[in-house]
């Protein structure tokens, strides 16, 4: 199972693994505080893409589109995902996002879903 959380909601009981997607690391919150298991930087969408989204919803149907072409090239760390929900049961996908339906972790849980 993969689930999305918000990395400033505190955790809930039954998340075995809490790995954050985002590039940057988010704003006003410290490392020990995150409470994430792994950083995977290299599953997020790439510097452009991000810049151009810019978290604006009336660009989700085509950010989703670019990001699924990019993480395409991304086999190693989708593999690496993959493996960890198998290992752990549940897999938690950390955004920083205020956005909650239309940002990275969504599409990426969605394209692995896809995948399965």
């Amino acid at each position: 199972m993969i689930t999305l959380r918000r990395i400033y909601d505190p955790s809930e009981p039954g998340e075995h693994y809490r790995v954050l997607v985002d590039r940057l690391w988010p704003r006003g919150i410290s490392k020990e505080k995150a409470g994430i298991n792994e950083w995977l930087k290299d599953i997020s969408p790439s510097n452009e893409l991000r810049k151009w989204y810019s978290h604006d919803p009336a660009k989700w149907e085509e950010f989703r589109l670019r990001y699924k072409k990019e993480l395409i090239m991304k086999q190693d760390e989708l593999k690496r995902l993959k493996g960890l929900e198998e290992k752990y049961g549940t897999l938690t996908l950390l955004y920083s996002s205020k956005e909650e339906k239309y940002n990275n972790a969504v599409a990426l849980r969605e394209f692995i879903l896809e995948q399965s």
